[in-house]
C-alpha cells in the first residue's frame, strides 16, 4: 500500500475522524447530561404520580417511574432491559472508531446518550441495582410517557435509518469514491 493510496476522497484525513468522533462524543454527552439534569430536576420538584400542565390538553409533565420498556411493556423484565442498554453502549463505543461521517457521528452519539441515560436509572435508581425503575415525565394525550433520552435514541435512530436508506456509509466513504481511488492508485 502506497503512500497515495491513504489520500484522496476516499480516505478521510485523521483530522476529520477526529472532528466526527468529538462530535459523537459531544452528541452522546449532550444526550446523557440533558437526560440525567431534567430527571433530577423532576424527581427533586415533583411527587410521583403529579401532573403538571404546559401546554393544556396538548402537553403535560406526569412523573412515573417506568419498570418496562416503552408503552410499560415487559415490566417484570427490568434485569433484560438493563442488559439490552448496555449491550447497545457497548456495541456503539466499539462502532465508534469507524465514524466517518458528521451524521453518523450524530446519530450514534443520540443513540449512546440516550442509552447510558436510562442504563443510568435501571443500574442506580429503586428498586435495586439493575432493577431500577426509569424516570418518565414527558406526556402527550393518547401516547407513551417517556423522557430526555427516549427522544435522544428515537431521534438516533431516525437519523441512522435515513442515512442507511440514503446511502450513506458511516465510514464517510462511499463505495464510488473507494472504487475510484483504488482504480487512480493502481494506475500510479
Amino acid at each position: 500500500m502506497s503512500e497515495n493510496s491513504l489520500q484522496g476522497p476516499a480516505a478521510p484525513s485523521i483530522l476529520r475522524r477526529r472532528t466526527f468522533w468529538l462530535l459523537w462524543l459531544g452528541c452522546a454527552a449532550f444526550a446523557y447530561v440533558c437526560d440525567q439534569l431534567t430527571k433530577w430536576w423532576v424527581t427533586s420538584t415533583m411527587i410521583e404520580g403529579q401532573t403538571t400542565p404546559v401546554i393544556p390538553g396538548i402537553l403535560q409533565w406526569y412523573f412515573i417511574r417506568n419498570s418496562g420498556a416503552a408503552f410499560s411493556i415487559g415490566e417484570n423484565f427490568t434485569w433484560f432491559f438493563t442488559l439490552i442498554m448496555a449491550a447497545v453502549s457497548v456495541a456503539i463505543i466499539v462502532m465508534s472508531r469507524r465514524i466517518g461521517s458528521a451524521w453518523w457521528g450524530v446519530g450514534l452519539g443520540l443513540v449512546l446518550g440516550g442509552a447510558l441515560g436510562n442504563l443510568t436509572d435501571r443500574l442506580f435508581r429503586p428498586p435495586s441495582f439493575a432493577m431500577g425503575h426509569v424516570v418518565d415525565f414527558i406526556s402527550f394525550p393518547n401516547f407513551a410517557i417517556f423522557n430526555m433520552a427516549d427522544m435522544a435514541v428515537v431521534g438516533g435512530v431516525i437519523t441512522i435509518c435515513l442515512l442507511t436508506l440514503l446511502g450513506v456509509p458511516m465510514n464517510g466513504i462511499k463505495q464510488e469514491d473507494a472504487k475510484a481511488a483504488a482504480e487512480e492508485t493502481e494506475n500510479d
